[in-house]
């Protein structure tokens, strides 16, 4: 009784931290798109001498450890409901791009933490250096390797959730979509990182209202 009973609480569970995941991922994500240029190169200084700018970008670095937090119990979440049926493959690339999303995550945070403790240092030439260096660095975690890393999330998620009836042929589709997008898109049109969050959004209302429906359905047949 105690294991079906832990067995109809997963996808609830899966579903919460996957929305409290996605809503602190994309916060973080509109944060910095609004304060940080959108060209690395730019290093015109204008937010970086803003106060009120840093504070904003300090607010969503913030966030993000406590988003990792969230996805590392998502990803929990998910393989724990799909058990001994997972396909071993998939799902080591499952676990190892969920747990290279978050280091590179953390990574790119500290990169951003670290620019913003530099804003104080003397000298402008090496204050110009050390800044176009911090910014080209924390680009490059978070969109060439962080959003390669979600990709290969999404892709082995999907891949699983078809394989095993978990998604439907629509979602499966959207987490392919998603996947070639963070592939191929990031590196060259702003915003579109946000897609990622967006996926773990609609996948996690999914498995939510799933794991509500399964409940009532035992029920009703009982």
């Amino acid at each position: 009784m105690a294991r079906r009973h832990q067995a109809l609480r997963t996808p609830r569970a899966a579903g919460l931290v996957g929305i409290i995941f996605a809503l602190l991922l994309g916060a973080c994500i509109i944060l910095v798109r609004l304060t940080l240029p959108g060209d690395p190169g730019d290093v015109s200084g204008d937010w970086f001498s803003d106060a009120s700018r840093r504070r904003t970008v300090q607010t969503a670095l913030g966030l993000v450890p406590f988003a990792g937090i969230f996805f590392l119990w998502f990803m929990g979440a998910v393989r724990a409901r799909i058990g001994d049926a997972e396909d071993k493959f998939v799902a080591t690339v499952f676990l190892g791009s969920g747990l290279l999303f978050v280091a590179t995550l953390f990574g790119a945070a500290a990169a951003a933490g670290s620019l913003l403790a530099s804003a104080g240092v003397s000298g402008a030439g090496s204050g110009q250096q050390l800044q176009s260096f911090g910014q080209h660095f924390t680009y490059g975690l978070l969109t060439t390797y962080s959003m390669r890393m979600a990709a290969v999330f999404a892709l082995s998620t999907s891949s699983i959730g078809h394989q095993l009836g978990v998604f439907p042929r629509w979602l499966s589709l959207l987490g392919y979509l998603v996947a070639l997008t963070l592939l191929f898109v990031t590196d060259s049109i702003a915003w579109s990182e946000l897609v990622f969050p967006l996926w773990a959004l609609v996948v996690s209302l999914h498995i939510l209202v799933a794991g509500l429906r399964r409940p009532s359905a035992s029920a009703s047949s009982s």
